[in-house]
């Protein structure tokens, strides 16, 4: 793109360009991932300090790629992408940033915007009671994460939850989620509370089985597979695939890159935190670990599916 044509507006970054971060990208220009560029007013979105590098060299073109979509959209891309990697942008930026997308996207939940934005949920919640009166929220529902409209008072999606569950009860967390239109976290309270009225227990096996019977045998199973042979070196993995291109220079892959540097961690380690971490936090860290553990199934079968499918050709 030659750089004649693209043009700098206005950015997340309140406190302009940083000269050091320029000179430091100067001396490697060869080796920088494409900017990004709004296509039908030609700004950048992302990649300010790259041009302004290129721009030092002399050179008259830059690796660039475009984004269709309105100004909102674009400005929801720049605090994503800034957010995300590069010369992160300051809490103050973070913030403003959120508020300007709060009016833009008063429909949004609070944990979507706080993704965006790279602030806690609670911030979000903060700035949405500070701008409540310019920015009223306009409709009784709010978009997450995944796409799906939950409403602003969850009273109404526990009621349907609690239904289902009378005529399922043995029904899983996504299942409660999908037929109440309710998120998985609200989806497993109520089921945890509804069992626990029953007189059940309030919290499930690790392996998805009743909380009866689990003695020695089930002490076994688990220890079978923590000694498993063939686990395979998740960190060398890792590495292999933070080494690809069509995953480094992606903002999907980049993030998923992200999470399974946290997550390489070998069977053994578990075992060693768990034994080493205080029992009053037990669980709730156990509480986390089933919820991203049905995460990571659904991420499994959702690209098994799409394996099978190729191989199938359909």
């Amino acid at each position: 793109m030659p750089l004649s044509r693209i043009l700098v507006a206005a950015t997340p970054r309140t406190g302009g360009e940083d000269s050091r971060h320029i000179d430091a990208l100067t001396e490697v220009c060869a080796e920088l991932p494409p900017i990004v560029i709004h296509h039908e007013t030609m700004t950048v979105i992302d990649g300010v300090h790259r041009l302004r590098a290129v721009e030092r060299t002399g050179a008259s073109h830059i690796n660039a790629v475009f984004f269709n979509g309105d100004e909102r959209q674009a400005f929801v891309l720049a605090v994503r992408l800034n957010s995300n990697h590069g010369l992160p942008l300051s809490l103050a930026d973070r913030k403003a940033a959120a508020t300007r997308m709060l009016a833009d996207f008063p429909e949004w939940s609070n944990r979507r915007l706080a993704e965006v934005a790279g602030l806690s949920d609670k911030t979000i919640a903060a700035l949405r009671r500070r701008s409540g009166a310019e920015n009223p929220h306009p409709t009784a529902v709010r978009l997450g994460r995944d796409g799906v409209a939950y409403p602003v008072t969850a009273a109404e999606g526990r009621t349907r939850a609690l239904a289902f569950l009378a005529v399922k009860p043995d029904a899983s967390a996504q299942e409660v989620a999908l037929a109440a239109g309710i998120s998985l976290t609200t989806a497993k309270d109520v089921r945890r509370r509804a069992r626990a009225a029953a007189g059940a227990e309030t919290t499930d096996p690790p392996d998805g089985g009743t909380s009866r019977g689990r003695g020695a045998a089930g002490r076994g199973t688990v220890q079978r597979a923590r000694v498993r042979p063939g686990t395979p070196d998740l960190s060398l993995t890792v590495r292999r695939l933070a080494a690809d291109p069509s995953l480094r220079f992606t903002e999907a892959g980049r993030k998923l890159l992200r999470i399974l540097d946290v997550s390489a961690v070998q069977p053994h380690d578990w075992t060693a935190m768990a034994s080493s971490l205080p029992m009053h936090c037990a669980p709730v860290i156990a509480e986390l670990a089933r919820h991203h553990a049905e995460s990571w199934q659904l991420l499994a079968e959702e690209l098994t599916e799409r394996i099978n499918s190729q191989e199938t050709g359909t």
